[in-house]
């Protein structure tokens, strides 16, 4: 250490210059982007009950100044250099505020609103002092005390060597005794000068080889349950107290000694893994402050020593809390060893992607305080802190813990419940988190570490975050959703009971044919009677194909009354498709026309065309056949689209149907209802409407797939039809609503779903034509068709999504964890659903049926006294034991909000990762999606020059195209750099599919074939522009400087940043706020942003060239 102080500078005889530490470096750094802000001003706030002396405590204070060089330090920059300006002396003033004359009950109400707007006074670093003394008076012998300075000259570790010698100083200033403090072997300003020079060289680099190795591609930590993030960080914050009992502390000290670890390496692995449950992630990091007073001669400064590690854990491989212990244990002591490397420091070299929404490297912080923090005590005096209300967090979530023992922070806090143990604070931000969240966290973080301690060689998978009473009541909660249906009858029969009640009532119409109920059943009848002279019975299966028609209706009712299962056969799919569908089915019966016959070999297979054969299908009898039928027999069997490419068939039954559309809770079909027909048949959004409609009495009106398609034929076509009753996927809702906004207010009920909603699309509709009932819907075919639903009744400002609510009638929807375990609220879990529209499975597909058609780990809770069925029941029997032994796994992502509401987040083989990055591509065609010109968006990933790339297909809202350079600033202000599209590819319309969802497969590739980070470099255009390049040049050393390179990507750090401000300010005279590098990072960019200063300042005098030097002045 140099504690020799001759080599300092002296400026103007009473200012001592000396260079400022990595960390004030970064600190004043983060004070320029946040100008006016009072986030990093340290309070301690104290009672201080009996006979207090002022003169004795203000004459303490001013010791403690004269002791300490960094309470008489400011801040400037001194040729491109932060530099420390230490005053000879300062006094800082005691200012008592005597508040005897108000009414004893409103005092101290006064105190602490007076107190709270001090500490929201932010300080200036380079005039005045960075401590601020006040007190007042509330009685004779009680007085409030603030102390308040700038994180910047202070640390927690200050803390406690500020309470011991201000005790110290009074108690002998009162008793006339000499103060007895040793004189401090150095200051805090030969810290800062010992520190850089000693992290040169081989020093430095040994340093950052470990730390760049150790932090390479770190990954965000993406925390459930947090609301959306915006761009530029505002720092509210709240906090809530955590408690653990002593006997439970008492276990953690056991099992730390047991495993060789420290109390805070067995609470840090705990915290990680509550984060990994919460996250699903297996690779954590979270920072942890540490005192970086391992030298004897900095126990007694006070001072902003404290370093920031980043402590990155790899939780791969299903470890036990013991092995994981271990890890933890290897990676704490590793960066103990390396803890001399400045975080700051660390950040410059590391580059990490730079946004002002969120900490480079870290979001959360944990710390276990064992910082020295005697009680504090005067002579006369009763001391005792006083708590205030947390309103500002610096990171997203940060939890510090503390033993309760005789030290001045136990003292801290009101309402603990025990008076021994482990306390704590939970900080977070409340713009991602509100208070319930955080209240479940406690909670699960107490339930996670008495998991811990009663078993260790438990895997973290296995470990608990909810109490066995709990699970259950979340289990109760799920499955109480039983309602009364016809569920023991078949479809064809309940459609038989609406034709009596009304058979002269119009069932179907497509076009100019229109048929009553009586007249559809006549018809189905005689085909299901012809058909069963063919060979048809009991689940057969009969292909049907035919695009959607009165016929294609009349045909499925045909096989369900015969006894088979529909398969539908889309006309328009490659004869390839339909000839395995064939086959694999064993088809021996389709139902066609004469234009689409040759589609099928006639080997095995017997066409029955329709307009051919209808003369000897019409000479059979027209009235009901008796076949016995049960609700569990297969209704029909749909093909959806396999991971292998090879198409699944999903059985769906009788009863599965029923539940969907037979008095359920998301819709309330009735007889006077018109219910719009546009899904392909072969699409599982049909059974909704065809059977929706005739199960209820209601009219099937079809639409043409061409009217659906163009929004202003669409909503004619509705209007003129009176449909009351309409499902679209979301691909068609936003294209309609993107061009007729008010397209379905006469609607009553509007259904869509089946794709990432745009909330854009959904408010346009909320607040320009709302239907009666807008239903957000979410449901696998392997569930028949729904099995969530959501009514959006009004939408949050700050909502970036629309929940799918919560399961609709007698069907149940669980959120597991990848051990199946039930998931907290706000915890991110896999979507699996039971109930009665469960499929039974996936025809010949056994070992796909047994991988994706579970057993249902709680039917024993579930069924209580009933007996589980016998485990070699086959699914494909049907049967009310197996409806409820089976859950589908649906491979999509989730989390219950505190309102029972799912919210959907996605598929969990659809994250990619993007430069160490996972990215959810929902949320990048979302932020697109809300560009003013842009009409709707698709994002994927291609391979372009063997890197992965987000390549963006937009539609624009009209025929002005918007250009790259508009999009890419717009989603700047949207997402993070790596979110970013490195192309654009303008089309027409997005390709759908015949179901109605955006094609993937049928996107284009981008014409470029290079990504943006190696595109050309642009020369400048303007006289600006080129200025700018030079300064950039000469700050960065690079040799090629385009007006589109991106500074932090050039090599630009922070302090170059401040840097580049204050030469710009030298050279075009204009105040450049610090975030503008930030949020305006190219040259093209800054060049704008100056065109707009300069024009905004025109009438304004200029500054003197002598502000640097004032500035200076103390």
């Amino acid at each position: 250490m140099i504690s020799d102080k001759s080599d300092r500078e002296c400026v103007e005889e009473d200012v001592f210059i000396f260079p400022a530490s990595f960390a004030q470096a970064r600190l004043w750094f983060i004070e320029q982007l946040l100008p006016g802000a009072s986030l990093y001003v340290i309070p301690l706030v104290l009672r201080l009950t009996g006979s207090l002396q002022l003169t004795h405590l203000d004459r303490s204070i001013q010791a403690l100044i004269r002791r300490h060089e960094i309470l008489r330090t400011t801040f400037d920059i001194v040729d491109g250099q932060l530099v420390q300006a230490i005053a000879p002396q300062l006094q800082v003033p005691l200012r008592l505020t005597d508040l005897r004359t108000l009414p004893a009950n409103e005092r101290e109400n006064a105190a602490l609103n007076q107190i709270w707007h001090e500490i929201e006074q932010p300080f200036h670093l380079n005039k005045g002092s960075l401590l601020r003394v006040r007190l007042w008076q509330l009685q004779d012998n009680e007085h409030l005390l603030l102390i308040a300075l700038h994180h910047i000259i202070f640390d927690e570790w200050s803390s406690g060597v500020l309470i011991r010698e201000l005790g110290e100083i009074y108690a002998a200033l009162v008793e006339n005794k000499p103060i007895a403090l040793p004189e401090l072997p150095i200051q805090y300003a030969d810290f800062a000068h010992w520190q850089r020079e000693w992290l040169q060289g081989e020093v430095l680099l040994t340093q950052l080889r470990y730390w760049k190795q150790q932090l390479k591609d770190v990954p965000l930590l993406n925390l459930p349950g947090a609301a959306a993030r915006s761009l530029v960080q505002n720092h509210r914050g709240a906090s809530q107290l955590l408690e653990l009992p002593q006997q439970l502390l008492d276990a953690l000290e056991e099992l730390s000694q047991q495993a060789g670890v420290t109390l805070f390496m067995t609470l840090l692995a705990a915290f990680k893994t509550l984060l990994h449950r919460y996250t699903g992630q297996i690779d954590i990091a979270i920072g942890s402050p540490i005192a970086n007073r391992h030298r004897s001669e900095l126990e007694g400064l006070i001072g902003f020593l404290v370093n920031s590690l980043v402590l990155r854990t790899n939780l791969a491989g299903e470890p036990t809390f013991r092995e994981l212990l271990n890890r933890v244990r290897d990676v704490t002591l590793a960066a103990y060893a390396h803890q001399d490397l400045p975080f700051e420091k660390l950040v410059e070299e590391l580059q990490p992607v730079r946004s002002l929404g969120q900490n480079p490297l870290f979001q959360v912080v944990f710390a276990l305080q064992n910082t020295p923090m005697e009680q504090l005590e005067l002579p006369g005096l009763v001391l005792s802190p006083v708590e205030l209300e947390t309103k500002t967090s610096r990171f997203d979530l940060e939890l510090y813990v503390w033993k309760c023992t005789d030290n001045f922070r136990s003292l801290w806090g009101k309402g603990w419940q025990h008076s021994d143990g482990l306390r704590g604070v939970i900080v977070y931000n409340t713009d991602l988190f509100d208070s319930t969240t955080i209240a479940s966290v406690r909670h699960h973080f107490q339930t996670l570490v008495e998991g811990i301690v009663a078993n260790p060689d438990t895997p973290l998978s296995a470990l608990q975050l909810l109490t066995t009473q709990e699970q259950q009541e979340l289990l109760d909660r799920w499955e109480r959703n039983q309602s009364s249906y016809p569920e023991n009858v078949c479809i064809h029969q309940l459609f038989e009971q609406q034709v009596r009640k009304k058979p002269t009532a119009i069932a179907v119409k497509f076009g100019n044919q229109q048929f009553t109920y009586q007249a559809l059943n006549r018809g189905s009848n005689q085909l299901a009677r012809y058909l069963q002279k063919l060979g048809i019975n009991s689940e057969m299966l009969v292909g049907i194909c035919l695009e959607r028609s009165v016929e294609a209706i009349a045909a499925m009712l045909a096989v369900l009354k015969a006894g088979g299962a529909y398969v539908p056969l889309d006309p328009s799919y490659p004869s390839e498709r339909l000839h395995f569908m064939l086959e694999d089915a064993g088809i021996t019966v389709v139902i066609t026309k004469e234009d689409w016959a040759d589609l099928f070999p006639t080997e095995n297979t017997r066409i029955v065309c329709l307009d051919r054969q209808w003369d000897a299908i019409a000479m059979e009898s027209d009235l009901n056949l008796s076949n016995p039928c049960t609700a569990d027999q297969l209704a029909y069997l749909i093909y959806t689209s396999g991971s292998t490419g090879t198409p699944k068939g999903v059985m769906v039954p009788h009863r599965a149907v029923n539940r969907l559309v037979c008095n359920t809770n998301y819709v309330e079909i009735e007889t006077s209802d018109r219910i719009a027909q546009v899904a392909n048949l072969a699409f599982d959004a049909a059974t909704f409407e065809v059977w929706g409609a005739l199960l209820n009495g209601a009219q099937l009106i079809g639409i043409d797939r061409e009217i659906t398609l163009s929004p202003t034929d669409f909503v004619t076509e509705l209007q003129q039809q009176q449909i009351s009753i309409l499902f679209l996927t979301t691909a068609l809702f936003n294209q309609t609503v993107s061009q007729i906004p008010q397209a379905f207010q006469s609607l009553k009920y509007l259904l869509f779903g089946g794709e990432m909603v745009n909330v854009d699309r959904v408010r346009t509709v909320v607040q320009q034509g709302k239907p009666q009932h807008l239903i957000h819907v979410y449901g696998p075919t392997e569930n028949t068709t729904f099995s969530t639903w959501y009514e959006v009744k009004d939408i949050p400002e700050n909502a970036t999504t629309i929940p799918i609510g919560q399961a609709i009638a007698n069907t149940q929807v669980y959120l597991l964890d990848a051990n199946l375990n039930p998931v907290p609220a706000n915890v991110s879990g896999e979507i699996y659903v039971g109930g009665d529209g469960l499929a039974r499975g996936y025809l010949n597909r056994p070992e796909l049926t047994a991988e994706r058609f579970i057993d249902n780990p709680f039917l024993v809770d579930s069924l209580h006294r009933k007996n589980p069925p016998a485990k070699d029941t086959p699914l494909i029997k049907g049967g009310r034991g197996d409806r409820s032994s089976k859950l589908y796994k649906t491979g999509d992502r989730a989390l219950y909000r505190h309102d029972g509401n799912l919210e959907f987040l996605g598929r969990t083989d659809n994250q990619i990762k993007i430069r160490g990055f996972r990215v959810e591509l929902g949320e990048i065609e979302t932020a697109i999606a809300q560009h003013p010109m842009v009409q709707t968006a698709a994002v994927i990933v291609r391979e372009v020059d063997s890197n992965s790339q987000l390549i963006a297909y937009i539609v624009p809202e009209t025929s002005t195209i918007p250009n790259e350079r508009d999009l890419r600033s717009f989603l700047k202000t949207k997402l993070p750099a790596y979110m970013l599209p490195a192309a654009f590819v303008v089309l027409d319309t997005l390709p759908l599919t015949a179901n109605g969802k955006v094609d993937q497969k049928a996107l284009p590739p981008p014409h470029l074939t290079v990504a943006r980070e190696t595109s050309p470099t642009v020369a400048p255009t303007t006289s600006l522009e080129a200025s700018l390049v030079e300064i950039w040049t000469k700050l960065l050393g690079a040799k090629q400087i385009g007006i589109h390179d991106n500074f932090f990507e050039k090599g630009g750090h922070s302090l170059l940043a401040t840097q580049l401000g204050s030469r710009i300010r030298d050279r075009f005279k204009v105040e450049l706020p610090l975030r503008s590098v930030f949020e305006t990072p190219t040259i093209a960019e800054l060049a704008q942003k100056i065109e707009s200063l300069r024009s905004s300042s025109s009438d304004r005098p200029q500054s003197s060239g002598s502000q640097r030097r004032e500035e200076l002045e103390l």
